[in-house]
């Protein structure tokens, strides 16, 4: 009865995954990469080795960690050997292998694989210069459609405000029997695309109200400018953010850019095995003209030079976009698999690796560990800029619109004093004389009629 007592309470406590009967220390093998693991004066740092940590505090089991002495993770050759982490477990010569090791079919059937503790998938690396050509009206983005269409309203607006101003001011136009007015329609136009572009065509206005318009015009246009250069800059510096090798599709059906992955890698096996047309040219080009790498670093190091693109796992291209900001993945992800801690397919501590796994995903750990070790050295990039919208220069536009009502209430006015001294030398009440210089003034066609019969009389004459 006893007996049986205490079999049931071991097994209960094996069931909840407490399990204390492990080896007092276990030799744990790993491989240098950052972030996963780093040197770190005699130790050695990184998020595989705060992993560990954290599930060796969880289990209770003490730890040694060594190496692997042929720095691979484990492949498989043609009789049957495995190499690498793989291998050392495999051989006893490690009772836990924890790195960056993708969980695939010949893995499990070789080793024991827990849970995986991160999930990647296979992407491009590339650098940002291999960008997209530019569209025929790429020059327009910096401003939305809106934007440009409220920008052409204040063009209009203010070139006939100076055509209006021009006419009723007194100043402007004094004698407007016997002169002809400098600021034609067409010249107000012309005028105010000249501001607009930092040129200036003359004559410019003599008066007070066409004067005060066109200092609104000029600072509109001078911050109008400003924030047109600023986003455009902004725009072409990252272009270099959309690449021509969007996918895998596109990287096939092109020859400019050589690409490649880490050789003996779960990612070459992926594009050897697939059934997928694309995948398979992509494999047959790679093994053709022998562009695979030996290591994550060279791989890198080869995307820094340009015209190479690397293929390898999503998470590990993170890392690299981090920390070098000339680099940039491509969307596009496939081939999604885990990585795992591999032990032996004997070991009894599989299961409770990976409940403390799960137990660690769901504390939130796991994602606080991949934000401290994949945290970017890269200063924020601004990025595509968003073109800029009409609330976004909406002080400048109120600026502007004030200015075009100031100026045209001074021409009023100016006109409305001229009115009033002539009122008053010809002794006519104040309204028919301004009345009368309204409808001298705004006659496009007739306003010069006077003059010219009086011209044509002399010359009969």
């Amino acid at each position: 009865m006893l007996f049986g007592v205490c079999v049931l309470s071991v097994g209960f406590f094996l069931d909840m995954g407490v399990c204390t009967a492990v080896q007092p220390e276990l030799r744990i093998t790993t491989i240098k990469q950052e972030p996963y693991a780093l040197s770190k004066g005699t130790q050695l740092e990184g998020f595989c080795m705060d992993l560990l940590s954290e599930v060796a505090k969880k289990l209770g089991f003490k730890y040694k960690v060594q190496l692997v002495k042929d720095s691979a993770y484990g492949r498989q050759d043609e009789s049957g050997n495995w190499n690498g982490m793989i291998g050392e477990v495999v051989r006893g010569e490690a009772d836990l292998a924890i790195a960056p090791l993708t969980l695939t079919a010949a893995r499990e059937k070789a080793v024991g694989m827990t849970k995986p503790f991160m999930q990647t998938g296979i992407s491009i690396l590339l650098r940002k210069d291999i960008s997209e050509g530019t569209g025929l009206f790429e020059f327009l983005s910096p401003f939305s459609a809106l934007t440009w269409v409220g920008i052409l309203i204040a063009y209009l607006g203010t070139a006939a405000c100076i055509f209006v101003a021009a006419r009723l001011s007194p100043c402007e136009w004094s004698q407007p029997q016997s002169e002809k007015n400098r600021f034609s329609l067409l010249h107000s136009l012309w005028y105010t695309a000249g501001a607009l572009t930092l040129q200036g065509a003359g004559p410019h206005p003599k008066a007070l109200s066409g004067r005060v318009i066109c200092c609104s015009w000029w600072l509109f246009t001078i911050v109008l400018l400003a924030c047109y250069f600023s986003n455009l800059s902004s725009s072409k510096t990252s272009e270099s953010s959309h690449l021509t090798v969007k996918g895998f599709e596109d990287l096939a059906n092109q020859d400019l850019i050589e690409y490649g992955c880490l050789a003996g890698s779960s990612t070459l096996a992926f594009f050897k095995n697939s059934n997928n047309p694309v995948y398979r040219r992509i494999f047959e080009h790679m093994e053709r003209t022998k562009s695979l790498v030996s290591s994550m670093d060279e791989g890198v190091w080869r995307a820094r030079e340009g015209n190479f693109a690397f293929i390898g796992e999503s998470v590990s291209l993170d890392l690299a976009v981090a920390r070098h900001c000339e680099l940039v993945r491509a969307h596009e992800v496939v081939g999604m698999r885990g990585y795992s801690i591999a032990a032996s397919l004997d070991s009894t501590i599989i299961k409770n690796l990976s409940v403390a796994i799960l137990q660690l995903s769901e504390e939130g750990e796991l994602a606080y560990l991949r934000s401290k070790w994949w945290a970017s050295s890269c200063i924020a990039d601004k990025a595509k800029s968003s073109a800029v919208q009409p609330h976004n220069l909406k002080g400048m536009f109120l600026v502007l619109f004030l200015g075009l009502g100031l100026g045209a209430l001074l021409a009023v006015l100016e006109l409305t004093s001229k009115s009033r001294r002539s009122a008053a030398e010809q002794r006519k009440s104040c309204c028919t004389v301004l009345t009368e210089e309204l409808s001298l003034r705004l006659r496009t066609s007739n306003a010069n009629k006077p003059q010219e019969n009086v011209d044509i009389d002399k010359e009969k004459a």
